[in-house]
């Protein structure tokens, strides 16, 4: 027994001895987070929002309870968590810490190329053109597949979005489950879109593929709308449950599903050199534009807005001091510093057009604002609408139920939203800390709601319909579309 446990105090002195334990270094923690305070006053978007009563966050008790927290460490590890917590704290699914990755190998790896496309397998060239399920799931965020008068119309699998519609009480209410806002991740719109190349004898390319499946992912929505009508829908419920976002198109779908005019949420950048991007790549699509329509009412228009980005970015090269947020709460409505400048609206400079602007040139109108280049498939729906929301719905998603809550096209139910909010318009290299290594992701835009607060803040139902004790969620089903079924005010 002795023996044994004196060979067991050799062994460690040789392990500690070979490798020592490097010490925890307070000093280098509390750097980092001096450091990521900073960058945060620097390009994080959202900052100003935190810090006004309005978001519910306390940042000056959050800097409190982190540096107490950063005090009382005595591991890397704690530290780390310190670190994490506080960002965290934000409630913002688009700011992140994201932890080192592990040391680069000895050799660089030789790049990898890509497959070749190859035209006689739709399957796997769609695949290796990254249209591949999304991680939000198929089935409706509720079961409403598993209910006693609900008659299937598309399963999502051979189409792309899976529909049906629902009878209750003679009242047959159409259902189409939205579980991402980008064309990859449904990939029935790549299979079908080359079937139609192929059925109209046109070239199979990556980008003609590409161009045909997004074509099929929007024409998809009107088609399903369409069948569910022909089916004796009279009242339509949209899901985005359980849906991470996507890309910008949560701006236009709206307008497929009324036959009024809709105006997209303004649109905020961060003043500084990522929020400056934004501006350059917006000048320079308009200056394209502007050199091929020459002395008429679209170049006219295109010059307005163009000056406008050209002010616009002018003023992210003098930012303001935010360094008062870790020490007050300022109003969001006041006129204190925020760091933001005003860049147009979530679909381009003009909150939105009419259709058939500019003689119809979708090029032109499409550029000004986005869902113009659609204008073909508005008010694919006119009648009464709903969105089923969870603590699940980020980002695009929000963005979505905000425009059709915010234009009162249709009522949102279910629960409030996760709160992301605008996330990137511009692709930046995450800033690392210099101790830690940990790299700082930041959303540099802010979308605001009709009555001028933060998109961030999550988007709260019209019709709340919260899981209630002793409730299963066939059963929650079943109570919201009831209440469907018979409401009858007016949106808001």
């Amino acid at each position: 027994m002795k023996k044994t446990f004196a060979a067991t105090l050799a062994l460690l002195a040789v392990i500690m001895t070979a490798s020592p334990v490097s010490a925890y270094d307070r000093a280098a923690w509390r750097a980092d987070y001096a450091q990521l305070k900073r960058l945060m006053q620097q390009d994080y978007a959202n900052l100003a929002w935190a810090a006004s009563p309005e978001s519910g966050i306390d940042l000056p008790r959050l800097d409190q309870r982190t540096r107490a927290a950063l005090s009382a460490a005595r591991t890397d590890a704690e530290a780390q968590n310190a670190l994490e917590a506080f960002v965290a704290g934000f409630h913002d699914g688009h700011l992140k810490l994201v932890r080192p990755a592990a040391a680069p190998l000895a050799q660089k790896a030789a790049e990898v190329p890509r497959p070749d496309f190859e035209a006689t397998d739709a399957a796997g060239s769609c695949a290796a053109l990254g249209f591949n399920p999304g991680s939000s799931p198929l089935s409706f965020s509720l079961p409403v597949e598993s209910l006693p008068g609900f008659q299937m119309r598309s399963d999502g699998l051979n189409s792309v979005y899976r529909s049906g519609v629902y009878t209750v009480n003679g009242v047959r209410i159409g259902l189409i489950r939205i579980p991402h806002f980008t064309m990859r991740a449904l990939p029935a719109t790549c299979r079908l879109g080359w079937e139609r190349l192929v059925a109209t004898h046109q070239p199979l390319t990556s980008r003609s593929v590409r161009e045909a499946a997004y074509a099929v992912w929007l024409s998809a929505f009107r088609d399903t709308i369409t069948d569910l009508r022909q089916a004796g829908a009279t009242r339509l419920l949209i899901d985005v449950g359980n849906n991470s976002g996507g890309d910008d198109s949560g701006d236009l779908f709206p307008r497929f599903l009324t036959d009024r005019a809709v105006r997209s949420a303004p649109l905020l950048m961060v003043a500084s050199a990522t929020g400056a991007r934004y501006f350059d790549e917006q000048i320079s699509d308009l200056n394209a534009l502007i050199d091929s329509h020459p002395g008429t009412e679209a170049e006219n228009a295109l010059t307005a807005a163009r000056d406008d980005f050209v002010a616009g970015k002018a003023q992210t090269a003098t930012p303001c001091d935010l360094s008062w947020v870790w020490h007050e709460q300022r109003s969001w409505a006041g006129a204190q510093c925020k760091r933001l400048v005003p860049a147009g609206f979530a679909g381009g400079y003009a909150p939105g057009l009419p259709r058939g602007a500019f003689a119809g040139n979708t090029e032109v109108s499409g550029q000004l604002s986005l869902p113009s280049a659609q204008e073909a498939l508005w008010a694919a729906w006119i009648g009464p609408v709903y969105v089923l929301t969870d603590g699940q719905t980020y980002s695009s998603a929000e963005m979505f139920a905000a425009v059709m809550q915010d234009n009162a096209i249709g009522k949102t139910v279910g629960v409030t939203t996760g709160g992301d909010g605008c996330g990137f318009m511009v692709d930046a290299v995450p800033p690392m800390l210099t101790h830690s290594r940990m790299s700082l992701r930041m959303p540099n835009c802010v979308l605001l709601r009709r009555d001028g607060r933060n998109e961030v803040s999550g988007i709260v139902p019209d019709i709340p319909v919260l899981p209630t004790q002793g409730e299963d969620s066939r059963q929650r089903a079943v109570r919201l579309l009831g209440l469907l079924a018979t409401d009858n005010t007016p949106s808001r």
